[in-house]
């Protein structure tokens, strides 16, 4: 039996989890993002790269992609995967919420990209009709590679993922509307008619039936307690609805997000999105090792010139149209130029547009040809735009920032912006005390200028960094770092440079809160120490005893503490504000 197998037949598959199994260990240890190495793979091992040259050395077969029309319907499962994904994040609520970004943001910002793009291509010289499908194709943004990058949870992914939705809605319809463009076309306005009524039926019963079954089948998947029989009733209930919608000329991406939805009001969400995620992960991973494979080499360095120059000028287009529109929207200067860098690229769907308008004979083949190689050139730089529109929001917003510490005399400067960071700056905001907050974090960042909080990005450990955030004139240092060996050696530079100022520092437990003593922290805050004297305040209180008495000994047994950690710190010199001398001042 062993003699009937033909290894041949296995090496598609041998490159494509090698490419998984070396690609995104090595992307992720240069912290890389492996949407660049799947791309590179599908170049490398596509027919446009060693694929050449397989009849000269035979033995390249086995590394190589022998089939890649076979691969298409792996690769467009990994985007029905991906918006399967997107529905589970979201709700039915949130997605109500959601109505006005999607069909108001996401609407605006299609078409009027389209329209500039259009513009351009006509002055270009481009008829009106294929104007009209390039500008379309091209205004589209990847949600395969966009979603992955950014999330959805952060204010820049939120908007990302208002647009791409209608991105992928309004898919099927502008495919029917070039094709109604056609010089040849008769009957399209009517068949777009017809297929937007069947779909809208379909859709409607997915969800009439989605709520009626799936709380069942999954309760009775559940109970064998099987994750392969959860994995199966999921698989099923996404191919299922991407059937049911691609069968009546929808796309099957709005069957995969139905169903996603329907999902997420089960109590079964997530598992299914634990058990499915490797999947979705394999998939996309095949999509873009096709994105590779469908690069030309040659073709693209003979026309490189114009290729970069086409790619550059569509990436800025895209990028002023979404920032602006998200900026007249309400949103924040740096959530508006990350979001409108991050989208500014061509996508997979422009590719579709692309053949869409090439059948229907807006567009000379010549022509689509060159456009897809500025969409794959659009793919392979994604990653670099999020990480450019990332350092260049976080700039904005810290001059907004640092242009509001500038008119303040003194103010207290927090290093470290997470949970105890972000209190510390509650109960200043809370006592009108000015301060501005630095983080390495962006998420922290955007969450804490979405809250109103003065906090900008930035290395602390960088003596410029700190000297743009008015060091000179801070009326306090306070550290939340979870990092003891970086705290010490901060607290120790601070002090030598800034002997008067007051430096208040949290620490991991009492041997670190002696070593920031040491270092010159004029109080250090043990986090093992403050969490027992409120457990002891919490049961003192529930034994009967009375409230004032409890906070007095708390206090008592604070200062003792502190005496001790510091004599631990060889320090002779009390501190500078003791709990006792508040007392008194109170």
């Amino acid at each position: 039996m062993a003699s009937e197998i033909n290894p041949a037949s296995y090496s598609d598959a041998l490159v494509i989890l090698g490419a998984a199994g070396i690609v995104i260990p090595v992307f992720a240890r240069f912290r890389i993002t492996p949407v660049i190495g799947f791309i590179l793979t599908g170049l490398l091992v596509g027919p446009y790269g060693l694929g050449r040259q397989v009849f000269d050395h035979p033995w390249l077969s086995y590394v190589t992609i022998s089939d890649p029309e076979g691969l298409q319907p792996f690769a467009e499962f990994g985007i029905v995967l991906l918006l399967f994904s997107v529905g589970l994040e979201l709700s039915f609520d949130r997605l109500w919420a959601m109505r006005r970004q999607v069909f108001g943001l996401g609407a605006m910002e299609l078409i009027a990209g389209s329209l500039l793009l259009a513009f351009g291509l006509a002055l270009a010289g481009e008829g009106p009709a294929g104007a009209i499908g390039l500008g379309v194709a091209l205004a589209m943004s990847s949600t395969a590679l966009v979603l992955p990058i950014v999330g959805s949870r952060t204010a820049v992914g939120r908007a990302a993922l208002a647009m791409l939705l209608f991105e992928d809605l309004a898919l099927v319809p502008t495919i029917f509307v070039l094709g109604a463009l056609a010089p040849q076309a008769g009957a399209g306005w009517g068949d777009l008619a017809r297929t937007m009524l069947l779909g809208l039926v379909v859709v409607l019963l997915l969800l009439a039936a989605g709520r009626l079954l799936l709380p069942r089948l999954f309760a009775q998947a559940a109970r064998t307690k099987s994750p392969e029989m959860l994995l199966s009733a999921s698989l099923l209930v996404i191919i299922v609805a991407a059937l049911a919608t691609a069968g009546v000329g929808l796309s099957p991406i709005v069957g995969a997000l139905i169903a996603g939805l329907l999902i997420a009001e089960t109590e079964y969400h997530g598992e299914v999105e634990t058990i499915t995620a490797p999947f979705k992960g394999l998939a996309l991973g095949i999509f873009l090792i096709t994105i590779g494979m469908g690069i030309d080499l040659g073709v693209l360095l003979r026309h490189l010139p114009a290729i970069l120059a086409a790619t550059a000028g569509v990436i800025v287009v895209k990028a002023i149209v979404t920032g602006v529109l998200l900026r007249l929207m309400g949103a924040r200067t740096g959530t508006a130029t990350e979001a409108g860098i991050l989208l500014s690229s061509p996508s997979e769907s422009t590719l579709i547009v692309l053949a869409a308008a090439a059948n229907a004979g807006l567009i000379q083949a010549g022509t689509a040809q060159f456009w897809q190689m500025v969409a794959a050139l659009g793919l392979i730089v994604t990653p670099g735009l999020a990480w450019a529109g990332r350092r260049l929001a976080r700039q904005v917003d810290a001059q907004a920032t640092l242009a509001v510490t500038d008119e303040t005399e003194a103010h207290a400067i927090i290093i470290g912006f997470g949970r105890t960071g972000r209190l510390v700056a509650e109960m200043l905001q809370t006592h009108q005390r000015p301060f501005v907050g630095i983080d390495m974090d962006p998420d922290l960042i955007a969450t804490g200028l979405a809250a109103g909080f003065p906090v900008v990005f930035g290395d602390a450990g960088q003596r410029a960094t700190l000297a743009r955030l008015g060091l000179d004139r801070a009326s306090a240092v306070i550290l939340t770092m979870d990092d003891p060996v970086a705290a010490a050696r901060l607290v120790r530079r601070l002090r030598v440079g800034h002997p008067a100022l007051p430096i208040i520092a949290r620490a991991r437990d009492t041997s670190h809160a002696a070593q920031l003593y040491r270092a010159g922290a004029s109080h250090a805050v043990p986090e093992t120490l403050e969490a027992s004297l409120q457990l002891s305040e919490a049961v003192l209180v529930e034994l009967g005893v009375a409230m004032g008495f409890v906070i007095a000994s708390i206090h008592e047994k604070r200062d003792e503490l502190r005496e001790q950690i510091m004599h631990e710190g060889e320090l002779t010199e009390k501190p500078k504000l003791r709990s006792s001398t508040l007392r008194e001042r109170s």
